[in-house]
């Protein structure tokens, strides 16, 4: 067992993590007052539930190898083996891999978590808790832990995949961190359940102002902190192409801050802190599909055209109706699809400008697309479903009265009568 790459998983593992807390204080910071414990425990209650159902079938579902014998993924009862949990104690181990399987699943683990959090963004101030604590739960186990099989299992030995998800091994898919899985995903599902929802009372353009700046600040830094660990660990090593995610971790966000503030500048005549918090975000988002395929100048471009096109794109919600409350949609669905097609333009090797070839840009639109579809009907479907039985959405009253009382009898910023 090589420990140095135990702990570079592990470590990259536990920065994964993190991100969730960090993404409660984002969406925290971007509500209002009366919102902000309700906002926040959605995060925490996805950490909860989906770390359970992730030990208990999820990985066994998204490391599945399709036979007959056994899964592939934590053996034994649900999935888990408690018994024997050394390196040989698991199937998951790629050949020749010198690190126990149970960090890599452990590190996947976390990519759950936060893709079910992600999508919460979309309802904002308007979402009863336990009803969506049963989405998150239907959504991970017929959404996200199916195709996360589809885009991160798979075996490569001597630099190619050999076998594995549909979408990277048989279609042909470059998504080295979960652009599509994650992203995409969330970003479609989000977009669903802003229309089962419905809009929130008196939405317009300015319905609401972020309670609490330096909470977004503090949000953004955290996950811009943690999505090191989610890009550069993706690659399981610390080795060459860690480092090209790395660094493209640091240069794709920094440039997409810089495109939105000038976006903000030109059309508003302000450049707001807000602004550069989202930008830095449209920018993780974007690069994560891309950062081991591009080199640090394309992904500078990368995060420019992430953080000009996203500023502009969540405006849409005012022109087509659909209230997307933290603008999942904008920066987590359209941030996902620029930086999986973008690999198909200028990927090295493979991108259009330098095969001269139209075949990766296919595949890149081709996935994509799939996950889209998928996401979206299935979110649709199950988000409906929620809301004509047990009720997704919270009453107009309560709204207006403040959903953290309601719903959890707590206030963000309680005083003191002392």
């Amino acid at each position: 067992m090589d420990q140095g790459q135990t702990a570079f998983i592990l470590i990259s593992a536990a920065l994964v993590l993190l991100m969730t807390p960090a993404l409660a204080f984002f969406y925290g910071g971007l509500v209002k007052t009366k919102s902000v414990v309700s906002m926040m425990m959605l995060s925490f209650g996805s950490l909860a539930l989906i770390g359970v159902l992730w030990v208990l079938y999820g990985y066994a579902i998204a490391f599945s190898n399709g036979g007959t014998d056994t899964f592939y993924g934590i053996d034994g009862v649900f999935g888990i083996d408690t018994a024997n949990i050394g390196l040989e104690g698991l199937l998951t181990v790629p050949d020749g891999a010198t690190y126990p399987p149970l960090a890599f699943a452990a590190f996947q683990g976390g990519f759950a978590i936060i893709t079910v959090a992600l999508i919460s963004g979309a309802i904002a101030d308007r979402a009863r808790f336990g009803a969506w604590m049963v989405f998150a739960g239907i959504w991970a186990t017929i959404v996200y832990f199916p195709v996360a099989n589809w885009v991160f299992n798979f075996t490569v030995v001597d630099g190619v995949i050999v076998d594995g998800g549909w979408l990277v091994y048989n279609i042909g898919v470059i998504d080295f961190a979960g652009g599509t899985a994650v992203h995409i995903a969330a970003g479609s599902a989000g977009l669903a359940l802003a229309i089962v929802l419905g809009k929130r009372i008196g939405f317009a353009k300015g319905i609401s102002k972020p309670h609490n700046v330096p909470l977004v600040l503090l949000g953004a830094g955290l996950l811009w902190f943690g999505w090191f660990g989610f890009n550069a660990g993706s690659e399981l090593a610390a080795d060459g192409i860690a480092s090209q995610a790395f660094i493209n971790t640091m240069a794709a966000p920094a440039a997409a801050v810089i495109g939105w503030l000038l976006v903000e500048r030109i059309k508003d005549g302000k450049a707001t802190s807000v602004g550069a918090a989202s930008g830095a975000v449209a920018g993780l988002v974007a690069i994560t599909p891309a950062c081991a395929a591009l080199t640090p100048l394309w992904a500078i471009v990368l995060g420019l055209v992430a953080g000009v096109l996203c500023a502009l794109a969540i405006e849409l919600k005012f022109k087509w109706g659909f209230d997307d409350s933290l603008d999942v949609v904008g920066i987590h669905l359209l941030g996902g699809i620029i930086g999986t097609l973008f690999i198909g333009f200028f990927a090295s090797g493979v991108g259009l400008i330098f095969s001269g070839s139209f075949e990766q840009l296919g595949k890149q639109a081709l996935g994509a697309g799939v996950v889209i579809v998928f996401s979206f009907v299935l979110s649709l479907i199950i988000g409906w479903i929620i809301e004509k039985t047990m009720g997704f959405r919270i009453k107009n009253e309560d709204e207006l009265a403040g959903i953290d009382t309601v719903l959890h009898g707590e206030e963000g910023y309680a005083r003191s009568e002392v």
